[in-house]
């Protein structure tokens, strides 16, 4: 479980500075990459990250999960407070929940997760290769 661990959380967490610079250095992608090459790694992202955080959990369980946040924060866009508005307005906001409602987003949320989870139940990511992970620690 700690390798498992270890590679999806460094998986995610590796994820976090290529979706940062896909949205914010000037790349020069045609638009539509632009905008779902983002939706597509937050998305990965945090499908890793669970992955990371629930090592035990199976591929399929993690990309439920994950597709429940990701709609989630995408639907948390239509719920309009004044605070919620300031934190949108800011860098962290903008890069955590974003600013504005789209369904064409969510699509491109589970397509990622479904990917993951693919890639996840083909390569195995971080499974014990027959030692515990007791004797490896």
């Amino acid at each position: 479980m700690l390798r498992r661990r270890l590679w999806c959380g460094g998986i995610g967490l590796g994820l976090i500075p290529v979706g940062l610079a896909w949205r914010f250095a000037p790349l020069g992608l045609p638009q539509f990459w632009f905008k779902y090459g983002g939706s597509v790694m937050w998305a990965g992202m945090i499908y890793w990250v669970i992955a990371g955080v629930m090592p035990g959990w199976r591929p399929v369980r993690v990309g439920m999960v994950a597709g429940v946040v990701a709609a989630s924060v995408e639907g948390l866009k239509l719920y309009h407070v004044g605070w919620l508005e300031v934190f949108r307005g800011t860098l962290a906001g903008k890069v955590l929940i974003g600013r504005y409602f789209s369904g064409w987003d969510i699509v491109a949320y589970f397509l990622a997760i479904g990917v993951a989870v693919g890639v996840d139940l083909v390569c195995g990511v971080g499974a014990s290769s027959g030692v515990s992970d007791e004797r490896m620690a």
